[in-house]
């Protein structure tokens, strides 16, 4: 049996650090810090697979903890959308969509800002990719009225329409919100299904699948809803329950998308108790775009600094461009990453390390003096310039 010294084995405890005397500013986190009344809960079900000692074979069936309650009542009612499975990740339930509803050699038709993980999802299931493109430099606005002239364009070489179309709403990189409904309707003229990614809106903001015509609509719970994670939300409309929840024929109450079972430990727990308080907060939304509007004007003022995306923002995600901590880098003994070591030092992370150019960040549920102190670090940095 192989032996460890104590010095061997405490640098994993050294990797302990009390995160909450930071301000974290990182876009994928900002959404998923869990309430403390949550927290306590947490120790209660850390231990592996703890939600398991509660199945008698089916996750979304489990009734204490009432998961069966929340996966068929709660998020179908949230989400407007007629029904609900748990994931592991946004990523996993678009691959789910993506693997039923297509087969190798079908085309989709994806906008341009999607998530790398969207392509992957494709390319793993052998589908063609045909991109909806954006406007460009400094807006990177998707083209909605470009779907229908993908589809025709797709039509005319393979002599068949696309199986799927996917829209992200809002996009990871600079926060846009595309017309989804308009998307969606230009789609449904062809009887194309849609996918709309909402993996940083579900949890951040009111949304409703029924309004946007969406066929499938996935979520993020570690990204957006107050969860540990890893663990995603897809839901879909009732006509396509047989196809997506199908059975296995061999063990008749697994459904193979999701190899039987979804998420099923302590991310599951923590999206359900953090519930009440994520569905307050998508109450607040306009003011965290208010927040964030403030904050990007603020850093405006910052010489050559400038918001990519469309303006004004509707997101608390935001692409900011920054020549001037570039031109720092280039002297600075710490190249380029000084902005991240400068930016710790005054308390503040979730920039990453490297980056001066151009980075993005988010504003969420962070309080105006929290901001505040974030423009001043932002500002004083600056003036090593």
């Amino acid at each position: 049996m192989l032996e460890f010294s104590a010095q061997e084995l405490s640098k994993f405890m050294e990797m302990h650090r009390n995160i909450a005397e930071y301000i974290n500013l990182n876009p994928i986190q900002r959404g998923g810090i869990l309430p403390d009344s949550v927290k306590e809960i947490v120790l209660e079900w850390v231990d592996g697979y703890s939600i398991c000692d509660h199945c008698e074979g089916v996750l979304s069936e489990i009734k204490d903890p009432p998961i069966e309650t929340f996966i068929a009542e709660i998020l179908p009612k949230f989400l407007e959308i007629d029904e609900v499975r748990l994931t592991n990740g946004a990523r996993e339930g678009i691959f789910v969509v993506l693997h039923s509803v297509c087969k190798p050699g079908d085309s989709i038709i994806i906008d341009k800002n999607s998530h790398y993980s969207v392509f992957l999802a494709a390319e793993r299931v052998g589908l063609n990719v045909i991109e909806v493109e954006n406007d460009g430099y400094p807006e990177y606005k998707i083209l909605e009225d470009q779907y229908a002239e993908k589809i025709e364009e797709i039509k005319n070489k393979s002599g068949s329409y696309p199986e799927l179309a996917v829209v992200t709403y809002p996009d990871g990189n600079y926060g846009n919100f595309p017309d989804a409904k308009k998307i969606a309707e230009i789609c449904h003229e062809y009887e194309i299904p849609v996918l709309v990614n909402a993996a940083y809106a579900i949890g951040r903001m009111p949304i409703s699948a029924r309004k946007l015509k969406a066929d499938f609509i996935v979520g993020s719970g570690h990204k957006s809803m107050a969860s540990t994670g890893p663990i995603g939300i897809l839901g879909i409309k009732d006509e396509w329950k047989d196809v997506i929840f199908r059975k296995s024929w061999r063990y008749k109450n697994k459904e193979v998308e999701f190899l039987g079972c979804g998420p099923r430990g302590l991310a599951v727990v923590t999206l359900m108790a953090s519930f009440p308080h994520v569905l307050e907060r998508v109450k607040k939304w306009k003011n965290e775009v208010e927040k964030a509007r403030y904050f990007v004007k603020e850093m405006e003022n910052i010489p050559t600094v400038k918001q990519l995306g469309v303006k004004p923002t509707s997101h608390d995600l935001n692409f900011f461009e920054t020549p001037i901590f570039y031109e720092i880098s280039k002297k600075h003994k710490r190249g380029r990453f000084f902005l991240y070591r400068e930016l710790k030092k005054r308390g503040i992370i979730g920039i990453k390390p490297g980056l001066t150019k151009n980075f993005k960040l988010s504003t969420y549920l962070l309080t105006k003096d929290e901001i505040n102190r974030v423009l001043e670090a932002f500002q004083e940095i600056a003036s090593l310039h």
